[in-house]
């Protein structure tokens, strides 16, 4: 009985392995469960309930109320700027009620008034240009022609999104690599007992002939 519970005994390298397989264990059950708590659940929530429909333009106009930004020129120098509101407004295929467009669901979140942030700029002057420069894409670039939107009825029935800052893709690697890691780590495992496990019959085996 001694003899098996010494012949079972792991080495210094197969005890670090399995320390390895159990740290990735661990670290893949932690990583899913903090991912589903903390970005997966309310990304999963944001697309509950939606779905993507055929925009079309029908008015782009600037209101004349202006937003402030804040606006970095070094590690010491922040600072706060303005830029005008622009606001785009659209017809979904899926309802005849006109919807303010927004370019993802950050934007939206940042300023629910308005349809372009524009990147802070110390000069006022400049983040109007910018403004007016999208203003100008809106209306002759883009006109009539439709174009896809995505939209929330249940969290944002009057707001449709350019894109979706979750998408599937994203969704996808936040729950892929978690579990990657954790199978990695019950491979390591699962192969180090294995391997042990072959090493002691070879043993045995090898004592028997001889």
């Amino acid at each position: 009985m001694a003899r098996s519970r010494a012949a079972y005994e792991y080495t210094e390298a197969e005890d670090k392995s399995m320390r390895l397989g159990f740290l990735l264990i661990a670290a893949g059950l932690l990583s899913l469960l903090g991912l589903g708590c903390c970005w997966l659940r309310p990304a999963l929530q944001e697309r509950g309930g939606g779905g993507s429909a055929n925009c079309t333009v029908l008015a782009v106009r600037q209101l004349g109320e202006r937003f402030a930004c804040t606006f970095s020129c070094g590690a010491a120098c922040r600072g706060t700027a303005r830029y005008p509101c622009l606001q785009v407004l659209v017809r979904t295929s899926r309802s005849s009620v006109p919807a303010l467009l927004h370019e993802d669901e950050r934007q939206l979140r940042t300023n629910p008034k308005c349809s372009y942030i524009p990147p802070c700029a110390r000069d006022d002057q400049e983040n109007s240009e910018n403004v007016t420069y999208k203003q100008k894409y809106w209306k002759e670039k883009v006109g009539s022609q439709p174009f896809t939107c995505y939209f929330n009825q249940h969290l944002r029935p009057d707001d449709v999104m350019l894109k979706r800052t979750h998408d599937e893709t994203v969704l996808l690697h936040c729950f892929l690599w978690p579990v990657v890691t954790f199978l990695v780590g019950v491979l390591i495992v699962v192969l180090t007992i294995c391997a042990k496990s072959l090493a002691v019959r070879a043993e045995a085996i090898k004592k028997k002939k001889h």
